[in-house]
């Protein structure tokens, strides 16, 4: 479990993106970005791989397995991965737990 100032994320969580946040393309950069209120996060091609896994029905565990597979890397580093990035998002109040 990733716990950062207070956010805990687990396996079991299943992350959703909050009302207002979006993930959309910037074409004057060629990027893809997470968009919220007053805030833009560019993405690198991990948090986009990340993010497009997140559909409100998938536990962090689900898509670790998938993005391990997808990149031919060991699950346990994986999920430790997408954990610590998704605590960070939910930091920044930019992903939320659709279970709690």
């Amino acid at each position: 479990m990733a716990s950062r100032r207070g956010v805990a994320v687990t396996p079991e969580d299943i992350p959703v993106l909050p009302r207002g946040v979006r993930c959309g393309d910037d074409r004057v950069r060629g990027l893809r970005v997470l968009l919220g209120p007053e805030r833009v996060l560019m993405l690198d091609q991990i948090g986009d791989a990340v993010l497009r896994r997140v559909n409100g029905t998938d536990t962090i565990r689900t898509i670790s397995e998938d993005l391990a597979r997808t990149f031919c890397a060991p699950r346990a580093q994986v999920e430790a991965d997408v954990i610590e990035y998704l605590a960070d998002l939910a930091e920044k109040r930019m992903v939320e737990r659709a279970n709690g």
